[in-house]
């Protein structure tokens, strides 16, 4: 008997804070994304993190609307894959409250795993759905606004923007 191939659709929304990739799964969104305008690259991660998967280019202004539209997506359904530690790392992240920050360390407490500090910065890190799960809003305890795998400026303007703008 065959596997079913994966259906994941695809699409480049331009965004206040640049162009994005956007995938989802018939399960939720697989893949949120910073371009910085290599299409190709980024296409080749998706494929790369879903290699079974059948690639289909779909309009999705709407859902990149839904995202950094005035209201949160936090509610949006996510098929990010992941193991069982990263997946409760995951969730954790989306209950931080909109213009919200927390460490390392309180993100670990707060999944009953206080002294794991350094496996919830990996976690974080290997997250694949920008904005949507918020790895933005972890910032080191001793100070500063630690590392962005899209760099400090968007993070800051991340950051700026769900302080600012209504929820």
């Amino acid at each position: 008997m065959f596997a079913k191939t994966t259906i994941v659709e695809y699409d480049f929304c331009a965004t206040r804070f640049g162009e994005c990739l956007f995938a989802r799964t018939p399960r939720g969104l697989c893949r949120i994304e910073f371009t910085d305008n290599d299409r190709e690259a980024a296409v080749a991660r998706l494929q790369a993190a879903q290699p079974h998967a059948e690639l289909h280019r779909m309009p999705m202004a709407k859902l990149a609307a839904q995202v950094f539209g005035a209201s949160h997506a936090a509610e949006l359904p996510v098929d990010a894959g992941g193991t069982p530690f990263q997946q409760q790392v995951w969730q954790a992240l989306r209950r931080i409250p909109r213009g919200a920050t927390c460490s390392y360390g309180e993100l670990a407490t707060a999944i009953g795993r206080p002294g794991a500090a350094r496996a919830v910065g990996r976690a974080v890190a290997s997250n694949s759905i920008a904005v949507v799960v918020p790895c933005h809003r972890i910032l080191p305890a001793a100070g500063g606004a630690g590392g962005y795998r899209w760099g400090p400026q968007r993070k800051a303007a991340l950051l700026d923007w769900e302080a600012t703008s209504p929820a």
